[in-house]
């Protein structure tokens, strides 16, 4: 059995992004008690992201906690030079996403929860667009539903016995060679 490794030896260079902090209160019998939950983003830049939740009665102890959970939910997500493979739909909640690839040069454009994924992940071009609740939460869980759902375009090509180059000519208007040399 491989030896554990604790995250901070592992992932030495993720960037980590504190998506949202909120105060909740629990009422009891000698009145309220009041704690701190945070939502933190983490990847590494190179298809690697992972959200985590913690709470604590300090904001920092919420946020070091949340920082820990996402790094142990870290999952691997497909970059495509740089930007999605396809377009993808993806639905939490009331809450509705919409990411669709972008050309080379336009930037994430993207609410603050979704874009901390999408920079965490190393994405450099997407668009977004979010539908019905507004909830930080549910679209920090939309947005990561909708990239672990991206099919890698090889295995799509293999599996459907297309040639890849025709079939991602779809999405990049016969550009693929000019995208794949702006965007390794």
């Amino acid at each position: 059995m491989p030896k554990e490794i604790p995250y901070d030896e592992e992932y030495t260079e993720l960037s980590e992004n504190v998506v949202a902090i909120n105060r909740v209160s629990k009422m009891t019998k000698g009145g309220r008690t009041f704690k701190l939950t945070a939502w933190v983003v983490v990847g590494d830049g190179q298809g690697k992201v992972g959200v985590g939740r913690g709470s604590g009665k300090e904001t920092p102890a919420a946020i070091e906690k949340a920082k820990r959970k996402a790094t142990k939910n870290m999952r691997s997500v497909i970059l495509w030079h740089g930007t999605l493979p396809h377009p993808v739909i993806a639905k939490h909640g009331a809450t509705r996403i919409i990411m669709k690839p972008a050309a080379p040069g336009t930037g994430i454009k993207a609410c603050q929860p979704a874009r901390a994924i999408l920079e965490a992940a190393g994405y450099k071009n997407v668009l977004t667009k979010v539908y019905g609740g507004g909830s930080v939460v549910n679209i920090l869980k939309a947005t990561m539903k909708g990239l672990l759902s991206l099919k890698d375009p090889v295995e799509v090509a293999e599996s459907r016995g297309k040639d890849l180059e025709r079939m991602m000519r779809r999405f990049s208007g016969g550009r693929r060679k000019e995208i794949a040399e702006n965007n390794p």
